[in-house]
């Protein structure tokens, strides 16, 4: 919140000699996007506006009225409309985070985490979030912006940042508990060879912008493990371009001493959990990220 008028506005004065609200004016409104998803899409999400007077915040309105058939919110102020964007991410984040923990005190209890929020989401005010990796660029960069700016005017967040911090270790978790249950089936660590399936930040979209499916990838060949990375969605120069990943065409069958199931594309929701196992070797460990498979058809679930 700020970003428009106490950023951009400046440069754009002492650039231009314009003076701010009398010779230009200034409108903004948040990105609203859903990558992947085919329902919601730019026109059918509400769209929250804001300007720098009254009649400029119409204009901006006005315009997108246009062309958004589900409506518009129209913002009391730019910083307002800054505001809504940024603790949409947060909300999210920090909601996440908390489910997250709970998988792994769960997870240490050895209860079922998915079983949990099955029944809990009974409840019909129970919000359906679900453990996972929190990346793409907008969730799990967003809390920084707002943590940045409320320490700038003297305070420090709590909630946010532990929140921030639980999901930017989830990686690491992820591969700790993968390296413990190969050990208990005498898989030899050092040297092995693991099959992360996706790599997009999200299932069913391309976008590889701040995915955390690299901290697994990364954490692993800490343990000198090679990985291999799959996914039919991203563009492949982009990946090695991006993070130095080169993901194959295709993993070959029995070549692998684990399989872990990091993003839920449709194509591997569709795969049988057979045929990913086809992939392992012998003796292997099979890790659903994603709760893709049922309860029974994998070796972990976060």
């Amino acid at each position: 919140p700020g970003a428009t008028e106490e950023d951009c506005v400046p440069v754009l004065e002492c650039m231009s000699g314009l003076k701010y609200n009398k010779d230009f004016y200034c409108g903004y409104s948040p990105e609203r996007i859903n990558p992947g998803d085919k329902e919601h899409r730019v026109t059918t999400i509400k769209k929250v506006t804001s300007g720098s007077n009254a009649d400029i915040t119409e204009v901006v309105d006005s315009l997108y009225r246009e062309i958004i058939s589900a409506g518009t919110h129209k913002a009391s102020s730019i910083r307002v409309a800054e505001a809504a964007k940024v603790i949409e991410n947060t909300q999210r984040d920090v909601n996440i985070a908390l489910i997250n923990e709970l998988a792994l005190i769960f997870n240490k209890m050895d209860i079922d985490t998915e079983a949990v929020l099955e029944a809990a989401g009974t409840k019909w005010n129970f919000l359906p979030f679900r453990p996972g990796l929190v990346g793409g660029h907008c969730i799990g960069v967003d809390p920084y912006y707002l943590t940045h700016k409320a320490q700038s005017i003297g305070y420090h967040p709590e909630i946010i940042l532990a929140g921030r911090r639980i999901n930017d270790g989830m990686g690491q978790y992820v591969v700790s508990q993968l390296v413990k249950a190969m050990m208990k089936k005498r898989i030899h660590i050092e040297g092995s060879r693991v099959l992360v399936m996706g790599l997009a930040f999200k299932e069913n979209c391309p976008d590889l912008r701040n995915t955390r499916v690299v901290d697994i990838v990364n954490e692993l060949k800490d343990y000198n493990v090679t990985v291999d990375c799959y996914d039919p969605w991203v563009n492949r120069e982009e990946a090695q371009y991006e993070y130095g990943i080169a993901p194959v065409e295709a993993p070959k069958a029995g070549e692998y001493d684990a399989m872990i199931l990091a993003v839920a594309h449709q194509q591997f929701v569709d795969m049988s959990a057979d045929a990913i196992r086809a992939l392992g070797k012998d003796t292997h460990v099979l890790y659903d990220l994603k709760y893709a498979l049922s309860a029974d058809a994998s070796d972990l679930r976060l």
